[in-house]
């Protein structure tokens, strides 16, 4: 009797099983990441655009401040005194209050005069040094670099604007984490669309997703790196940094009676005085008791003493407020490694503090020449460009998340990727979302917010849940 064949069947072996239970949590877990980048995205864009190009502005402030405000002099002789100088700008300026001096970077630029005038306007007034002539001004507070900056750092809204800042940066870290997650390859190819964008003219939903994929990869470290060196400026981490990293050898304060003002307070929003590493360090007072007698201090002399100690070409001066102010010589050239923070007794002229890179520990050591280079400041032009680049690669991104989402929304709702049900809690995940939000204050308090909205308000609001997915 004959038989017919049947098909070998393969019973399924536990390893299959937990191959596709694998295969099936790793693509849950995938648009678990993509839908949270997704919305983190929607709220962070305005905000990266914004700081992209404000940041752009900002990096060319030498040669754009050369540009609007050249006051360039002949330089002929020696210069006249600095306080015939002050004079000259006091007579243009009756009932101005003098703030600081900033002298000249080189033979052939002006001493720029901070002060607050009668009219209650602030102005950098540019002086001729061999001619005491005034060559104009600048409103610190209505000028392009002002604009610029206050965007850059607080949304000209103050205070909560730059929480708000602080925490789309805190967001967009974690945006560039799951991008790379989300970019990581899995099967295919390892070049196109993962290293190189694929030219592909008929499908434009390809070369967009590209563009975006492939530029976040090469441009994530330098992006990660603007965010991570421009938080030190943040007014909720930054301080707070700031005042667990900056600690300086106490000799440098022995015998020294300090005032409950910090030298950080010398910075304002339009003009920053003293390097962030020194922000945190009290201000020492000045005593008249039992100065001997000897040649008056006044401005020339504190230059002439900066000058004898080595400080560079190009530091500002800022003068005593008060009966028991100092005077203060302050320098953040481009080299981190020449910063100089001086306070001076205005009655006897001693140095009661002297603060150098050198003397920083290394965490601010390190936060300075990350905001050398954030600025474009650390090695010249080149510095620029790549600062540049790091801020049109934010823009791309930004521009291509934009077009991607306009092609594949739905109408009429949100087209936020699906969240799958039943599934599993990774553990490492749940890990690196915990360090960040200890890391980052900001983005730990929002996420435990957005869950809580989302449980108890979206996913019970039909309406809403229908539109925000």
């Amino acid at each position: 009797m004959s038989s017919i064949a049947q098909p070998e069947t393969r019973t399924a072996t536990d390893a299959d099983v937990a191959g596709d239970a694998a295969t099936l949590r790793a693509g849950h877990f995938y648009r678990v990441v993509w839908r949270w980048h997704f919305y983190a995205g929607l709220f962070v864009i305005p905000f990266l655009l914004i700081l992209a190009v404000t940041g752009i502005v900002y990096l060319f402030k030498p040669q754009l401040d050369r540009l609007m405000y050249p006051q360039h002099v002949q330089a002929s002789g020696a210069a006249l005194p600095f306080a015939r100088q002050i004079a000259a700008a006091s007579a243009v300026y009756p009932g101005a209050t003098i703030s600081s001096v900033v002298t000249p970077e080189d033979a052939t630029r002006s001493t720029e005069v901070t002060l607050a005038a009668a009219d209650g306007r602030d102005l950098t007034v540019f002086v001729d040094p061999y001619t005491a002539t005034v060559l104009g001004e600048r409103n610190e507070n209505n000028n392009l670099q002002y604009y610029a900056v206050t965007l850059h750092g607080e949304l000209m809204a103050g205070t909560w604007g730059d929480y708000l800042v602080e925490l789309a940066a805190c967001w967009a870290i974690v945006l560039v984490v799951s991008g790379l997650f989300m970019w990581w390859p899995r099967k295919g190819s390892m070049v196109w669309g993962i290293l190189l964008p694929r030219l592909n003219r008929t499908n434009k939903r390809i070369f967009w997703r590209d563009m975006h994929a492939v530029v976040g990869f090469w441009g994530s470290a330098v992006v990660l790196f603007l965010l991570l060196t421009g938080l030190p400026w943040a007014g909720f981490w930054g301080s707070n940094f700031a005042k667990v990293s900056s600690q300086y050898p106490a000799q440098l304060w022995d015998d020294v009676p300090a005032s409950t003002q910090l030298t950080g307070d010398l910075n304002t929003t339009a003009v920053k005085t003293v390097p962030w590493a020194v922000e945190q360090l009290p201000m020492p007072t000045s005593t008249n008791s039992g100065v001997p007698a000897g040649t008056p201090v006044n401005l020339d002399s504190v230059v002439a003493l900066a000058q004898a100690q080595g400080v560079a070409s190009g530091f500002s001066v800022s003068l005593p407020d008060a009966a028991e102010g100092v005077y203060t010589v302050s320098i953040f050239p481009n080299d981190p490694g020449k910063q100089a923070t001086l306070h001076i007794d205005q009655y006897s002229g001693a140095v009661l503090a002297d603060v150098r890179f050198a003397d920083y520990a290394l965490v601010p050591k390190a936060v300075e020449m990350g905001i050398a280079v954030h600025e474009g400041k650390y090695f010249g032009p080149l510095n620029q460009i790549v600062m540049l680049l790091a801020c049109l690669v934010v823009i791309t991104l930004a521009f291509s998340a934009v077009v991607m989402w306009w092609q594949r929304r739905p109408a009429k709702r949100l087209g936020a990727p699906a969240m799958p049900k039943n599934f599993p809690i990774w553990k490492g995940a749940v890990a690196l979302i915990a360090v960040l939000g200890i890391a980052f204050p900001f983005v730990g308090i929002s996420l435990v917010v957005v869950l809580l909205l989302d449980y108890l308000v979206i996913q019970r609001v039909p309406m809403l849940k229908a539109a925000l997915n």
